[in-house]
């Protein structure tokens, strides 16, 4: 018989947030709720009264309450949230002024920093102070070229203060890419650190932030952190000032002036991949972004001021954000900058045990590579402060949830969770007070009105695939796309298949126990003899092989159909022979359908990805369509896709 692979215990892990929140919703409402279901159901019914009692549970702070905490609530786009309320986004999150610690840092050279919520709030008030008087006000831009380092979160916290706009890229963009994206949006200000460190190289950032400054002369300063030196050199970098001169010399950064500002003032500016096109450049508000990442916290992880809060990210992908949110729930926040693997496969487990991490995040990916490694957390170190794992950025394998319960940690609230830049949190996530089963996402979102459509846009039952949809609005929607006055764009980018629904366009099916299944990307979905299928239920079959590292499956136009086709990158020493073709098409065969076994497979030497990991079906599908790709800039290695052109495989 089937059984969860987790169950919660009666103590905190079974979420005393939950709990107490659901004792709110019946003093203030009047409605009891016996379990999660019930209160799931209650939150997308009435999201008005749901929303409140989230901005109440968590103590927002802000100076005006709102006037209507929803109006025109049947309309997306057009929906409007807690209309009249002035708050500001930074002073939620330095609310805490004590000497505990706010964040700890630190990279893969062994560099450990931290600093208290107490210093934390002091260096925001100086940078904040400095911005002002570079002239930066409300609606400006501020951008940051930047590691993950504690200024980076400073320079959002100061830039969002005085109610300018944060964005941010990844050092290890190109310059094209970088542009693409900030040369949109035009800051005035821009933070960039000397350099970064990965793989146990030293990687200089300086020479692109001057290729950058070329092409983007309406950035008036630039801020330069050190990193890779204590006080880089900075002659030849126009207008440019040290961080350290930016803090000034007085005994105190004194009291920060937060501007209070609408609910859905902008406060972030996040990109689409951009592999297809020019990244879509798409503003969140502060109320919004805050109240989706309370909700998240507190309600799915269950996060205390007590909490270490670890997500493997970089600046540029939005669990960055996401993360630094952490902060408002007065949890300490873990950043590590480098590679996750070096100087050794535990140095993640490292920081875990040595600094107590109690939630631990990082992609499906990550997992998968830990066990094709043979690594064995459990066995190496300490991890009796951990009580949850979060995994994104793709599905996470049947398979890997076995391996973090057996080599992990057996007692851990393991949550797959996803959503996206789109809407800055999760449409599927975990629930700390309820069953992990394998290879599920725990539980839809609260708040969050998401169903499987079928094609003739209605809901499928438990069991059946279809469009991932949200029929409901929810407060974090983009307030816009930027430059898009007439909104088209951003009605095509989620309105334009069902009115007045959100469809998100991934590819997914309910479970029975209340769960979420993620087949993959809809536009990835393969369509051989009209047979829709999911590559994620590829991967998982072929993932489980040991000589399999990693893989990537699309579809290819083939006499008048669509055959499916899988490319694999082996492990060192390993090649593609007929015995390994047969196990891999017995392993589909068996754990999928005979409809999903590829009709070609291909050993390739590299799996092209985007710097946040996340692997790249539609780039491949182009080039061996003979189509040209638009954008490699966002890939993190995007020689890899010439891996794909003229492969005699292909051509029979």
């Amino acid at each position: 018989m089937e059984a969860p692979l987790w169950t919660p215990s009666p103590e905190r892990v079974a979420g005393a947030n939950l709990t107490a929140f659901r004792r709110q919703v019946a003093d203030e409402w009047g409605v009891e709720l016996a379990d999660y279901a019930a209160l799931y159901r209650w939150s997308v019914d009435d999201i008005d009264r749901f929303w409140i009692s989230v901005w109440r549970f968590a103590g927002v702070v802000a100076s005006r309450q709102w006037d209507e905490a929803l109006i025109d609530g049947d309309k997306m786009p057009g929906a409007r949230w807690f209309t009249g309320a002035r708050l500001n986004f930074a002073e939620n999150l330095l609310r805490r002024r004590d000497d505990g610690v706010a964040m700890v840092f630190r990279s893969e050279t062994g560099l450990r920093r931290e600093i208290s919520f107490a210093g934390l709030y002091d260096q925001v008030a100086r940078i904040a102070r400095f911005l002002k008087a570079e002239g930066v006000g409300p609606g400006d831009r501020v951008a940051g070229f930047m590691p993950n380092l504690p200024e980076t979160a400073v320079a959002m916290l100061a830039a969002t203060s005085i109610g300018a706009v944060w964005s941010s890229c990844s050092p290890d963009f190109g310059i094209r890419g970088v542009m693409d994206r900030f040369g949109q949006i035009t800051p005035k200000v821009l933070f960039t650190a000397d350099g970064y460190f990965y793989n146990g190289k030293t990687i200089d950032s300086l020479e692109r932030a001057r290729g950058i400054l070329a092409g983007l002369p309406e950035i008036g300063r630039v801020v330069v952190v050190p990193y890779v030196s204590e006080r880089p050199e900075i002659g030849g970098l126009r207008d440019a000032v040290h961080y350290a001169d930016c803090l000034g010399d007085a005994p105190s950064g004194g009291e920060i002036a937060f501007e209070q500002l609408p609910f859905d003032h902008p406060l972030y500016i996040m990109y689409s991949s951009g592999t297809t096109g020019a990244p879509k450049c798409i503003v969140h508000g502060a109320g919004g972004s805050l109240l989706m990442h309370l909700k998240e916290h507190q309600l799915h992880t269950d996060v205390h001021p007590d909490d270490r809060l670890f997500f493997f990210t970089t600046c540029g992908w939005m669990m960055w954000n996401w993360l630094v949110g952490g902060l408002a729930s007065g949890a300490t926040v873990m950043l590590y900058d480098g590679s996750p693997f070096t100087p050794s496969e535990s140095v993640l487990w490292d920081y875990a045990t040595e600094d107590g991490i109690t939630i631990f995040g990082t992609s499906a990916k990550y997992i998968a590579a830990l066990e094709k490694a043979g690594m064995r957390p459990a066995e190496s170190h300490d991890l009796s402060r951990l009580r949850a794992v979060l995994s994104t950025g793709s599905p996470l394998a049947p398979a890997s949830f076995d391996f973090v319960y057996a080599h992990i940690k057996r007692d851990v609230c393991l949550s797959s969770i996803s959503g996206g830049t789109d809407l800055m949190g999760c449409f599927a996530l975990g629930n700390p007070a309820g069953a992990v089963w394998r290879g599920e996402l725990q539980t839809r979102a609260l708040g969050m009105a998401v169903e499987a459509f079928g094609d003739d846009g209605r809901p499928l039952p438990a069991g059946e695939k279809g469009e991932l949809v949200c029929t409901r609005p929810f407060p974090s929607m983009p307030v816009e796309f930027w430059a898009d006055a007439d909104g088209a764009k951003y009605r095509a980018a989620y309105f334009e298949r069902f009115p007045n629904v959100w469809c998100h366009g991934d590819y997914i099916e309910l479970t029975a126990h209340g769960g979420v299944i993620i087949h993959g990307r809809s536009d990835a979905v393969l369509n051989p003899g009209g047979v829709r299928i999911g590559t994620a239920e590829i991967y998982r079959q072929v993932e489980k092989i040991d000589a399999v590292v990693e893989a990537l499956c699309v579809g290819q136009e083939w006499e008048g159909d669509v055959r499916v086709v899988l490319f694999v990158r082996l492990r060192d020493g390993v090649d593609l022979d007929d015995a390994l073709r047969g196990r891999i098409k017995r392993e589909v065969r068996s754990g999928a359908t005979p409809r999903h076994v590829p009709a070609k497979i291909v050993q390739v030497a590299d799996i092209p990805r985007t710097i946040s990991g996340k692997i790249v079906e539609l780039a491949v599908r182009d080039v061996i369509h003979g189509r040209a790709v638009k954008n490699t800039d966002t890939l993190a290695n995007p020689e890899a896709l010439g891996l794909y052109k003229n492969l005699e495989p292909l051509k029979t």
